[in-house]
């Protein structure tokens, strides 16, 4: 019998390909991004592709469904308690806490994830956001366009400080698959490296990279680039507290590509406004898309950017590749990166 499989909020991944059409007026967030299909998957059951899900959709829409795929609709205990037929959830991302894995568990329902396919990418924008908050190119090449450069006297100007990173010290919180290469991106610039001691990982070791082990409060206030790469938790919710804050040295720099609720949003806007922290960048909100007054997109020498980390072409094709190896690996009875 051929399985019905249906991806719950397709669209981020493959922008144009599902059969809903876009919420927002004149929305095409996905117009500059590359193609990438779900032709892989279909060749293993009879799919449907919602482009997204409300949590109440998701048990209309996936009623017969043996198969579901979501990465951003939440699969509560009841949503999976109403869907009889259910037998596996492929969360298409490396976090999970948007599904009940424990109810899941009592209806035997199969849980997956998407382990290690988003390391480079995230890496790479990790440093993005660093590198635009200390050398300031989008300011610097403003103030060019603006003809200040034209108008200045001299051969050179700048309008903002900048900072070298050689030397600094960077404090990684969970140094996983993506803090290990942000790691080494750092120690290939000449920085120095501390880790949080109570990553979920242990106490690993990379080639040719002295790491300085610290309790997390101390990481906190000796790091010059503290940078956020832990799964969201009950112990991890705003592991970045006002307490937290208060302990950061005032040219200190706070990076967040992990989860938005890893941060107390109101309490990062208090320190960037009361210069007790330099600047943030963020790649990550605890709501996605935010309001209009989440008083981070207001805060002082704060860069936001809209969960693009993991945005490039590459790195979805890979997550499309790893979400069909997963089904397929429960359809032969043999499932591979489960995490009930």
């Amino acid at each position: 019998m051929v399985p019905k499989i249906v991806v719950l909020d397709g669209y981020t991944l493959a922008p144009d390909q599902g059969i809903t059409p876009p919420t927002a007026p004149n929305a095409t967030p996905g117009a500059a991004l590359e193609t990438i299909d779900w032709s892989t998957l279909r060749t293993l059951g009879d799919l449907t592709v919602y482009d997204r899900s409300t949590e109440a959709q998701a048990i209309e829409r996936a009623a017969d469904a043996a198969i579901v795929i979501t990465n951003k609709t939440l699969l509560s205990a009841q949503t999976i308690a109403a869907l009889p037929r259910l037998r596996y959830i492929g969360v298409s991302a490396t976090g999970v806490n948007i599904v009940d894995l424990a109810a899941a568990r009592s209806h035997d329902v199969v849980v997956t994830n998407a382990p290690a396919y988003s390391t480079d990418s995230v890496a790479q924008h990790t440093f993005a956001l660093i590198l635009e908050l200390v050398n300031h190119v989008g300011a610097h090449d403003h103030a060019v366009r603006d003809g200040q450069w034209s108008r200045c006297p001299d051969f050179s100007f700048t309008v903002a400080p900048i900072t070298e990173l050689a030397g600094k010290t960077l404090g990684i919180v969970g140094l996983g698959a993506i803090g290990q290469r942000v790691a080494q991106i750092a120690a290939a610039m000449g920085m120095k490296i501390a880790a949080a001691h109570q990553s979920s990982m242990g106490r690993v070791s990379l080639p040719n990279i002295d790491i300085d082990w610290l309790p997390l409060d101390s990481l906190v206030a000796t790091a010059d680039v503290i940078t956020l790469h832990c799964p969201l938790t009950d112990q991890t919710r705003h592991v970045i507290n006002a307490d937290r804050l208060a302990m950061t040295k005032p040219c200190a720099i706070l990076i967040n590509t992990a989860r938005g609720a890893l941060v107390d949003e109101q309490a990062l806007a208090r320190a960037l406004r009361d210069g007790q922290i330099a600047a943030a960048g963020l790649d990550v909100l605890d709501a996605e898309p935010p309001p209009v007054d989440s008083p981070l997109l207001h805060a002082p020498r704060c860069v936001v950017t809209p969960h693009v980390a993991w945005a490039s072409s590459a790195l979805r094709q890979r997550l499309m590749n790893l979400i069909t190896d997963n089904v397929k690996a429960f359809l032969d009875g043999c499932p591979v990166n489960v995490v009930n």
